[in-house]
């Protein structure tokens, strides 16, 4: 099946592949005797070792395990079927653990014959919808897409529903140094974080000190803007004083953008250049410059 058809079949709807997956407790009438397709032993269940959430709360897990005991399993698992009467997890990990805990010797499931792609995206998708995933470990998804089955960073964003600097956003995370990413796994650090400081001399030095201080996203921001500023400092040095008009100028487009913009002349010419540190803030200046046109 190519990707734009796997594209389409996503964009249907995930309800008709996993079910409506995202209604609160209080909102199913429908017991879930009648909405999952059978019951099936709990140790005829197991994980899948692609899916993207690594990282599972225990006291979380305990308040779902203690929720499973009073009310059972409200939403159905969904898995594929393995042979041998066996099944693997698509999406429900988070139940599937909490049910061991509560001593649960059957679980509900929903059964989809869905290949290994199309469980990946389906798991991808079901977690950022719900918010589930650490940034990193939806990152780490969207690497395995591509590495294993050839999806593009627009293809990406077409499934998930987010735009393509989402993703590749995302994806920048995964080169920066194990520690930070451990900070990222851990909450310490939020996705805008570890953006602000992807690309500075020493990303560890600097999640540490925002983690120490508390930053802010836009004081981690600034922090990083301040990593580069010696080597800046040095290259002015050796120009030549700007005239109070080319300054005045720098300043009217710098607060009509919300990016810093310098401008150098050179002889009849020159040239203007508009720093950004994100991927969005590219975007929001495109689309600026295409409005004007």
């Amino acid at each position: 099946m190519s990707d734009e058809n796997s594209k389409k079949r996503l964009g249907r709807g995930l309800a008709a592949l996993i079910g409506e997956m995202d209604q609160p407790y209080e909102a199913q009438e429908t017991p879930v005797a009648e909405t999952a397709d059978q019951f099936v032993p709990i140790e005829f269940v197991s994980r899948n070792p692609n899916n993207p959430r690594r990282n599972f709360d225990e006291s979380d897990l305990e308040d779902l395990a203690r929720s499973i005991n009073q009310h059972g399993i409200v939403q159905p698992v969904v898995v594929r079927p393995m042979g041998d009467g066996r099944y693997e997890i698509i999406a429900g990990e988070r139940r599937w653990r909490a049910a061991q805990r509560a001593g649960l010797v059957e679980i509900p499931v929903l059964i989809r014959d869905v290949d290994d792609r199309m469980a990946l995206e389906i798991a991808i998708v079901e977690n950022v919808q719900r918010s589930d995933l650490n940034p990193l470990d939806e990152a780490l998804g969207y690497e395995q897409l591509i590495a294993d089955h050839g999806y593009t960073q627009n293809d990406l964003g077409d499934i998930i529903g987010k735009s393509r600097s989402h993703v590749a956003n995302s994806l920048r995370l995964l080169k920066l140094p194990e520690k930070v990413r451990d900070m990222l796994s851990d909450g310490a650090l939020t996705a805008g974080h570890a953006r602000a400081i992807a690309s500075t001399s020493d990303p560890v030095k600097l999640a540490r000190q925002i983690v120490s201080k508390g930053m802010s996203v836009r004081d981690a921001e600034r922090l990083a803007q301040k990593d580069g500023e010696p080597a800046t400092s040095r290259s002015k040095s050796t120009a030549p004083a700007k005239d109070a008009d080319t300054l005045a100028l720098e300043k009217m487009l710098t607060d009509n953008l919300g990016l810093k913009v310098t401008i150098s002349h050179r002889g009849g010419g020159g040239q203007v250049k508009v720093d950004y540190r994100t991927l969005e803030q590219l975007d929001e200046l495109c689309r600026l410059l295409q409005a004007q046109r």
